[in-house]
């Protein structure tokens, strides 16, 4: 008897051993991507050795499509060749297609397999997460027939061999606050150290022509580092009613779990490539999945958190109180403002009431500091806009403002520097000056260099032509309100 008592626990001690050390087997070999060590070598490197070149960054994170490698390596691939370092974790991140729960399952048993070999996962991080967070657990069912993370490792294997762990997780909740926590739980590993692979495709299942509009949306939102203009441009896609579109980004809640840890900080989100599976010879125009590749890494270009926003729109609003209500300019303490706000940076200030223009008037030149000059084209805005009567003390409770400042000037050398949509135009010739606001060109829908001839022209009156031997300059608007900021 006791015998068989002992048989059964060291049966059931060695059933413990082996899911503690439970292998993920390939989901999706033979079919995302060819089963053949030797061919999927080739076929990775290859990939690697024709994507683009950039200039060399600190990569923090990478965003990268995965489907089947016809249709997306070449665009994986452009953001893998962008890394050139070594990291001492790997987190995949991607969002599920098989699960729902209220949190994230993290791969903490074993190691996952490819035709390339076995990739470990450290499974000591791996289990402290699920120990320090109720959202992070283990569910089999996430991880087993999941692509999303998968299809990633070949790529990682040829470029680290096996000198690589990896922090499977996949992401199973809609939920924002749940998303929040995830990403509040995963922050403190979000440093040098270590690298962040958000795994997503685009748009499903539009035709190319609206593919193209739908994906740009979403990844000139993900440039602004900022979680509400993304949740916006999927509301925006949502909205526009278009034809057969199911997502604008399968793993939005994996993209939502990466700005929520970069935002308010100084990331920059940049652009690789993008294409859609009609690009590939086995695509239809008519029926298309979107996929882009995106890095993120730390930037020194200006821009401002939610605390100095909301700095700089009280300083706003109590200017507007003082000028109209007491016929007073608002005086400050400058001791108590942050130093960011002091740097003499350009502004415009916009009246709103009841969603209708009530005045907006701006500086391009400052010669004194931001605060300051807030201040300012607040009272401008209000007592010195011509096209409006001066703002009385009975409207102020129905006035909503907001703000745009202009980051420091860069100047460049080509119109291939200039994103439409992102960046303004300064055009600079002797002591002929001229600009237009980013915004400008999206409403026109000129392309750069309509928008820059159009600025030579019209504004600095040199021709369309002139800026060829003028001074370039591009900038950024920084736009919010009180409800952006509330949302």
């Amino acid at each position: 008897m006791r015998s068989k008592l002992k048989i059964v626990q060291l049966f059931l001690l060695l059933l413990l051993f082996e899911n503690l050390h439970a292998l993920r087997p390939t989901a999706v070999a033979g079919s995302f991507y060819i089963d053949n060590k030797s061919k999927l070598q080739t076929e990775v490197k290859t990939h690697l050795k024709n994507a683009k070149t950039f200039e060399l960054q600190e990569i923090n994170a990478l965003i990268v499509p995965h489907a089947g490698y016809i249709f997306s390596a070449n665009v994986a691939s452009t953001a893998y060749k962008t890394l050139n370092k070594r990291y001492k974790n790997i987190f995949l991140i991607g969002s599920s297609h098989y699960v729902n729960f209220n949190g994230a399952s993290v791969y903490n048993i074993g190691d996952y397999k490819t035709p390339l070999g076995n990739v470990r996962v450290n499974k000591t991080l791996a289990s402290k997460l699920i120990q320090d967070s109720k959202y992070f657990t283990f569910t089999p069912d996430a991880h087993k027939k999941e692509h999303s993370l998968e299809v990633q490792l070949p790529f990682l294997q040829t470029l680290y061999g096996e000198n690589i762990n990896i922090i499977p997780i996949i992401i199973a909740t809609s939920n924002l606050e749940t998303i929040k926590s995830i990403a509040k739980s995963l922050s403190p590993h979000f440093n040098d150290d270590n690298l962040f692979i958000i795994s997503t495709d685009l748009s499903h299942y539009p035709t190319f022509k609206d593919a193209n509009i739908v994906d740009k949306n979403i990844l000139n939102s993900l440039t602004k580092n900022n979680p509400q203009k993304f949740i916006d441009a999927l509301a925006k896609n949502k909205e526009a009613k278009i034809d057969a579109l199911q997502t604008s980004a399968c793993g939005w809640s994996s993209l939502l779990t990466l700005l929520y840890m970069t935002q308010d900080k100084a990331y920059k989100y940049d652009k690789l490539e993008y294409k859609n599976s009609a690009h590939s010879k086995y695509g239809d125009k008519k029926r298309v999945v979107g996929y882009g590749a995106m890095r993120v890494y730390k930037s020194d270009e200006f821009f401002l958190t939610s605390q100095e926003k909301q700095e700089l729109l009280r300083i706003a609003n109590m200017s507007l109180y003082q000028a109209i209500k007491n016929e007073k300019r608002l005086v400050i303490d400058a001791s108590k403002i942050s130093p960011k706000l002091k740097q003499p940076l350009g502004a415009f200030v916009t009246l709103h009431k009841d969603n209708k223009l009530r005045g907006c008037i701006g500086t391009f030149e400052p010669d004194e500091a931001l605060y300051k000059v807030i201040i300012d084209m607040t009272i401008a805005s209000a007592l010195n806009d011509s096209r409006f009567k001066e703002v009385r003390p009975n409207e102020l409770k129905n006035i909503d403002i907001e703000i745009s400042v202009l980051t420091p000037r860069k100047k460049i050398s080509s119109l291939d520097e200039i994103v439409i949509g992102k960046h303004g135009i300064y055009i600079k010739k002797g002591s002929k000056t001229g600009t237009f606001l980013p915004h400008v060109a999206t409403q026109m829908k000129w392309n750069v260099e309509e928008f820059v001839g159009k600025c030579s022209e019209e504004k600095v009156g040199i021709g369309f032509h002139g800026y060829k031997n003028a001074e370039l300059f591009i900038y950024e608007a920084i736009v919010f309100d009180e409800k952006e900021l509330q949302k």
